[in-house]
């Protein structure tokens, strides 16, 4: 479909870098983004339309007459967006509001994966005081308590303090009646994004992603400090087991089911020593900033990945990939992940770095413009800066050198992403 007319609902980095995907597909004539952020304003139009006001973005999609809607973000999903898309007779990359419950409820998703038989982690479902102890005693240390809420990645507390754990489940009791204790899996992470629809099914470069906001992976947990692609823990060996042990399965499931799921399904992996993975979560959009280091690798047209998926054909669609590696540094503001300051001045010295075998280039995040055209910070995540190169080292090289030319006055980012790899 020539000069095709797209519509990318959010407004971070992840958005950013599939905005840049979709402006450089040959397929594409106009690139809307809303409500976006500054990095998306200087290569699409932005709308002042929040990713959750599902009636207007409705509106929007309808007034420009979009051939595509990719929606970014969970909660829109969660909440009906593809569904009233659909009754729109509009395309739409993201799952129905049934699908999406695969991430809107850590319990279903749960629930879902022990009945198709798919490897992860034992849980609690705790709805009283009294089962907090015996189901503590039931795993051992360190404990994993999760509110059953879409958090943006953050709604976890990891702890081997048996206090902190028996008061993050009483806290989570408290706020939503019931709270999830979940056995500890140990191993690496990685991540693989998966562009599913009835049809079939086609995976994305694994890349891995750095939670935690300190250097080693210390601290608490963030939506994402970094990420770097191909992650060479997901051996061939690896991806052959996720495929059959936990990709086909859910695929099985889903083509079966009344609603079609078309979108992305993420997919958040723990690889034992033995190169066994199991489940760590199912999302049901692309991860962030996963997709700021996948997004770039797929050397074939993204539009018409995405619309093959939203028109229920990928099973016959062979997207191409390069053989480049990416790595992707996250800027954070002073105070992020608990109180990010905002409204400070962002300098750039360089927006991009070229070279023959790949650059780098910065994916926004929390940015805007001011009224008098000054780029400042909006939000606790800022900007992200993503480097291609031949080898994963040489990406990580490219990425810091972008980021040494970047002032944020009390921002921080860490040094180490990468760092299981390299």
């Amino acid at each position: 479909m020539a000069e095709a007319t797209v519509l990318v609902v959010g407004g971070g980095g992840r958005e950013h870098a599939l905005t840049m995907g979709l402006v450089a597909s040959p397929s594409v004539g106009e690139v809307h983004v809303a409500p976006g952020n500054a990095g998306t304003s200087l290569v699409a139009t932005n709308h002042p339309f929040s990713a959750g006001d599902v009636e207007s973005l409705v509106g929007l999609a309808q007034s420009l007459g979009c051939d595509l809607v990719v929606v970014g973000p969970e909660g829109p999903l969660v909440d009906g967006l593809a569904d009233k898309l659909t009754a729109a007779g509009i395309p739409c990359f993201g799952p129905h509001t049934e699908g999406a419950k695969l991430e809107g409820s850590k319990l279903y998703a749960k629930q879902t994966m022990q009945n198709l038989g798919i490897p992860t982690a034992g849980i609690h479902n705790i709805n009283s005081p009294s089962q907090i102890d015996s189901a503590l005693d039931d795993f051992a240390p360190p404990w994993v308590v999760k509110r059953d809420v879409l958090a943006g990645g953050k709604g976890v507390v990891v702890t081997s303090d048996r206090q902190e754990a028996s008061q993050a489940l009483s806290d989570g009791l408290q706020a939503d009646g019931f709270v999830l204790l979940e056995e500890f899996l140990s191993g690496e992470e990685a991540s693989m994004l998966i562009m599913l629809d009835e049809s079939g099914w086609v995976a994305l470069p694994a890349s891995q992603d750095h939670k935690r906001v300190g250097e080693g992976d210390t601290g608490p947990n963030t939506g994402g400090m970094g990420a770097y692609a191909p992650a060479p823990v997901v051996t061939d060996e690896v991806r052959e087991k996720v495929y059959s042990r936990i990709v086909e399965p859910m695929h099985e499931w889903l083509r079966s089911q009344d609603s079609l799921y078309r979108g992305c399904l993420y997919v958040g992996l723990m690889i034992d020593e033995l190169g066994d993975p199991y489940v760590v979560e199912y999302n049901v959009r692309f991860g962030d900033p996963e997709t700021q280091v996948t997004i770039p690798l797929i050397s074939s047209d993204l539009y018409e990945l995405l619309f093959s998926v939203a028109s229920g054909t990928v099973g016959s669609h062979s997207p191409e990939f390069t053989d480049a590696s990416a790595l992707t540094v996250v800027l954070a503001a002073e105070g992020y992940p608990d109180s990010p300051r905002k409204g400070l001045p962002i300098s750039i010295e360089v927006a991009l770095i070229a070279n023959g075998d790949g650059g780098a280039f910065i994916h926004h995040a929390g940015t805007k413009h001011e009224s008098g055209g000054e780029l400042v910070s909006s939000g606790g995540r800022v900007l992200a800066c993503t480097g291609i190169g031949p080898n994963l080292d040489e990406a990580r090289n490219l990425a810091y050198s972008l980021m040494d030319g970047i002032i944020l006055e009390g921002s921080h980012y860490r040094s180490d992403i990468g760092f299981r790899a390299l």
